[in-house]
């Protein structure tokens, strides 16, 4: 059935009238007619009828003008998104974002090397830390958008990504301006003791096992209190009201403006850089292999390639 004869009966039952719908279709009220017959005949029941007041829907006739305004409907969609799909640009990569997972590193790394790769653009994705687990992010990888930039552990959800190592961020704690360790500008781990101290719940990342289990081993007068759930903004707001520590990581120190981050005199450090598929797009390969390329040659010490399987 072609869409044509959907609008043009459309039009019929909007005019109420052959010949005002004929006008606003530019033919004639004869060849609309035969228009109509057809469209009967395709249908194989009575749509229209003819009144001294002009022309009307039949009942088999309303349910089809409903239907078929609902059809061509889904057709223009159809073709709108068709086309934008035509448009979209080949070397488009979509960037996750979130608060704790911000894409400012990639852009000042991709700043200083974008002039010799005109041909990628990129697309900001947000998404929501609080709404997902750490796996559950690492699984939208490839789906929701084509890279990340985030810390990584090795074992954790290993195989649903890869990563390109950017750097280390280094494990320090977080305190609400008004809390005494606030005025300090390092800590040792002594300055802990008598408080809480926050950890994210046991299982969750092995990196931060490896912190509790030097905590309570070597330094049982911290009392520490798990969070019942991964680093959420409000696992940061619990922090700056309750007066806690909370254990986090230097690249979060703009998460919180109440909350001021403080360096610790142990070694503790976990990787990140930008996090991508387990079975990237050609372009998602080709946007990697450009970073390595040319990234590597600036920073040789601070970047490499890990592929987990």
């Amino acid at each position: 059935m072609e869409t044509d004869l959907l609008k043009a009966f459309i039009e019929v039952i909007d005019a109420g009238s052959l010949s005002r719908a004929a006008e606003k279709l530019y033919i004639s009220s004869t060849a609309l007619m035969k228009q109509m017959n057809v469209l009967e005949a395709q249908v194989g029941v009575q749509l229209l009828i003819r009144t001294h007041h002009g022309i009307r829907a039949t009942d088999a006739g309303i349910f089809f003008y409903h239907d078929a305004r609902f059809l061509l409907q889904s057709v223009e969609k159809a073709v709108i998104r068709a086309r934008q799909a035509a448009h979209t640009h080949p070397y488009l990569i979509r960037v996750g974002t979130s608060l704790l997972n911000p894409c400012n590193v990639l852009l000042d790394v991709w700043t200083t090397i974008s002039s010799a790769y005109p041909q990628f653009k990129m697309q900001m994705v947000p998404f929501d830390d609080d709404s997902q687990s750490w796996p559950a992010v690492y699984r939208t990888i490839g789906k929701g958008f084509d890279v990340m930039v985030g810390a990584y552990e090795r074992g954790n959800e290993s195989d649903s990504f890869q990563a390109l190592q950017l750097g280390e961020y280094h494990f320090c704690v977080t305190v609400s301006r008004a809390h005494p360790l606030a005025r300090k500008n390092r800590l040792a781990v002594t300055d802990f003791y008598g408080g809480r101290f926050v950890l994210i719940k046991p299982g969750t990342s092995p990196l931060i096992d490896q912190i509790r289990g030097y905590l309570e081993t070597e330094h049982p007068a911290i009392h520490i209190k798990d969070t019942p759930q991964q680093y959420t903004i409000d696992v940061f707001n619990r922090c700056e009201q309750t007066g806690a520590v909370l254990l986090t990581l230097d690249g979060w120190k703009d998460v919180h403006p109440s909350l001021v981050t403080i360096p610790v005199d142990w070694e503790y450090t976990i990787p990140y850089g930008i996090l991508y598929s387990g079975k990237p797009s050609n372009c998602v390969q080709l946007f990697v292999r450009a970073l390595r390329e040319q990234y590597v040659h600036t920073t040789p010490q601070t970047i490499g390639e890990l592929q987990y399987n």
